[in-house]
């Protein structure tokens, strides 16, 4: 099958305390490590999409986002493969960030059922700590920069 459509994906990367939180849940059967975030609605732009996936999953307000990254290479979907994936990657805080991670159940009124949060401490961290392939990406970015 030949790709047809876009995908837009918009995922945040929250650290704190030299951690970073990721979400493991349940896609299509498959338990799957990634961060948070998700799927672009139309009329959406990608920092109300932060907000919304953020709010939806923690049940916490969106605090000082920057862009980290956009997807540059060609990335066919897992799930659909007549999609092509296009991924947004925002750094952010939010208040009281201790209250997410150690498996904590997601919190937001949207949350799938038995998602998680975890802290992986940055200094222990590798790519295939994530299963997707552009959140492997991003975190080998995010470490290279990390340790400059």
């Amino acid at each position: 099958m030949s790709v047809s459509r876009f995908n837009i994906r918009v995922y945040g990367l929250l650290i704190h305390a030299e951690r970073i939180l990721v979400s493991d849940e349940l896609i299509q059967g498959q338990h799957v490590t990634k961060f948070p975030g998700g799927g672009l609605e139309p009329g959406e732009g990608t920092l109300d999409c932060l907000q919304r996936e953020i709010m939806e999953e923690m049940g916490k307000d969106v605090l000082h986002p920057r862009h980290f990254y956009t997807t540059d290479f060609f990335q066919p979907s897992a799930y659909r493969p007549e999609d092509q994936i296009i991924s947004i990657y925002y750094t952010f805080e939010v208040k009281d960030p201790e209250e997410l991670g150690n498996g904590a159940l997601a919190q937001g009124k949207a949350a799938e059922p038995g998602q998680r949060f975890r802290w992986i401490p940055l200094d222990q961290a590798c790519r295939e700590d994530v299963d997707l392939p552009i959140d492997r990406v991003v975190l080998g970015l995010l470490l290279n920069s990390w340790k400059l």
